[in-house]
């Protein structure tokens, strides 16, 4: 499977901004989230939240960003037929 790929914009002593780009079919591999987080989807699509508990799909649109606390502990796949994109931003 591939994997997504990642630009980070900005890091300082107050924010890492990072943008992420899935491929159909690609996926983040299961990592622990050390900041809360903010995600702006910049493309609409369905990404399957893999966790301990099993999985959720969500779609995303661009102008619907979430929030997260530190902690979350996930993979996360594209089941789109197409490229999707978000950027993430971490609050230290």
């Amino acid at each position: 499977m591939t994997h997504a790929t990642s630009v980070v914009h900005v890091e300082n002593d107050q924010v890492i901004v990072t943008e992420w780009t899935f491929k159909p079919g690609a996926k983040t591999g299961h990592h622990t989230h050390g900041h809360d987080y903010v995600i702006v989807p910049i493309t609409a699509g369905v990404l399957r939240l893999i966790d301990a508990e099993g999985h959720k799909d969500v779609e995303i649109k661009p102008g619907s960003s979430y929030f997260k606390s530190t902690g979350v502990s996930h993979d996360v796949v594209n089941l789109s037929d197409h490229e999707l994109r978000f950027v993430e931003v971490e609050l230290k």
